[in-house]
């Protein structure tokens, strides 16, 4: 009877950008409702709609019970 011994691997080093990254920015829209990851105001919704996007990373949103946000895209989901 031979035991099958462990395989280990080597770790490899990718140092391209995360593709998913990229996909998952480009996946909002004006009119999305995204989730906020912390409220901006203790009475706040914790979801925004998305407005229009201002630069690459942010976007104007409207929050229920806060109003008008610029919010990062870091964020939010």
């Amino acid at each position: 009877m031979k035991l099958l011994e462990p395989k280990t691997q080597t770790p490899t080093w990718n140092s391209s950008p995360n593709p998913n990254l990229d996909q998952s920015q480009d996946a909002f829209q004006p009119g999305t409702w995204v989730r906020l990851l912390e409220l901006l105001n203790p009475y706040s919704f914790d979801q925004a709609l998305l407005l229009c996007q201002v630069s690459e990373d942010q976007w104007v949103s409207w929050i229920p019970d806060h109003g008008e946000a610029t919010l990062h895209i870091s964020q939010f989901l």
